[in-house]
């Protein structure tokens, strides 16, 4: 029965991800004064996309097809080790959090080589600027979520949201503040969103995930669009299990598990809204002030770390 649940969850964050970005374009929209496009949106053009041909430029290798499902494989695999109804996960083990940091990578890596095979000028451009973007982010993403390991005194996921269950709301420390400062950056960073990445622009000077997959059509470029949600679905879920994850199921009843999928449900739409009014009000940053903005995020993460071995001694 756990590890039908865990399927579930895995599940959730999958099958959900396409929706998440719907609300979020239909928050935004109305934060904008604008009607918008229906929330099931997002579904409508996988299933378009998924009817189409597959276009290989003449140029490309077996890593341009290959590239989309890699990346999709490895935000699959990134979904099991993250708790949504209760502090369990599918492949939760000792040491996940690192494998997780890593398979996001393998996933970016992969798809910025496709980017390059495709031979095209805005898929070199984009790749570079996401590896920059990448190579950034994975050190206050990884000392992030040290911090908060060696704060709940476990090195699993699964051990650190049960580590903060069993602490009050009032006692959460400037441990889990700054490294929740630092990872909701790095959230931003990874899923390209706004203020370092638009997900809505083709202007040929600030593509960056539009770049690398411009050159996709048909199924391999529904596995990316897919595979960029699931990562941001992720990213969410990842911020409410480990700093907010009071509600979770405590049993297997069909009671505790409601309550558990209700509450799921308004942190993520809080957190969504929260999103949606960061793209309505911010501008996009310029590539030179990237650095600068995962720099702060750098530092939150580091003084995280250095909080947890005040506090540990």
């Amino acid at each position: 029965m756990t590890m039908a649940l865990g399927a579930v969850q895995v599940l959730i964050l999958i099958l959900g991800a396409p929706l998440a970005r719907g609300i979020i374009a239909r928050i935004k929209a109305w934060f904008q004064r604008r009607q918008g496009a229906s929330i099931w949106r997002p579904y409508a053009e996988l299933g378009k996309l998924f009817q189409k041909e597959d276009l290989v430029p003449p140029t490309s290798s077996l890593i341009f097809i290959l590239a989309p499902r890699v990346m999709f494989a490895a935000a699959l695999a990134v979904a099991a080790f993250v708790p949504v109804l209760q502090p369990f996960a599918l492949f939760g083990s000792v040491g996940d959090f690192v494998l997780m940091v890593y398979l996001l990578a393998l996933g970016r890596f992969f798809l910025a080589l496709g980017a390059l095979d495709g031979g095209g000028a805005f898929g070199g451009m984009g790749a570079s600027r996401d590896a920059l973007i990448s190579t950034l982010a994975e050190a206050p993403l990884l000392l992030a979520l040290a911090a908060v390991s060696i704060s709940a005194r476990s090195a699993s996921i699964t051990g650190i949201v049960g580590g903060t269950l069993r602490q009050n709301f009032f006692e959460i420390s400037a441990v889990h503040i700054l490294a929740f400062a630092a990872l909701g950056m790095v959230a931003l960073a990874e899923s390209g969103r706004m203020p370092v990445d638009n997900p809505t622009t083709h202007l040929e000077l600030t593509m960056i995930h539009e770049a690398m997959t411009l050159e996709y059509s048909g199924p391999s470029l529904a596995l990316l669009e897919w595979a960029g949600a699931v990562k941001l679905n992720i990213m969410l879920a990842l911020l409410i299990s480990l700093f907010g994850p009071w509600g979770m199921a405590g049993s297997l009843s069909p009671a505790a598990l409601g309550i558990a999928l209700g509450a799921y449900l308004l942190k993520m739409l809080v957190l969504m809204s929260v999103l949606a009014v960061i793209e309505s009000s911010m501008a996009k940053l310029r590539m030179y002030r990237v650095p600068d903005f995962l720099g702060v995020a750098a530092a939150l993460s580091v003084l995280a770390v250095f909080f947890t071995m005040i506090a540990k001694r």
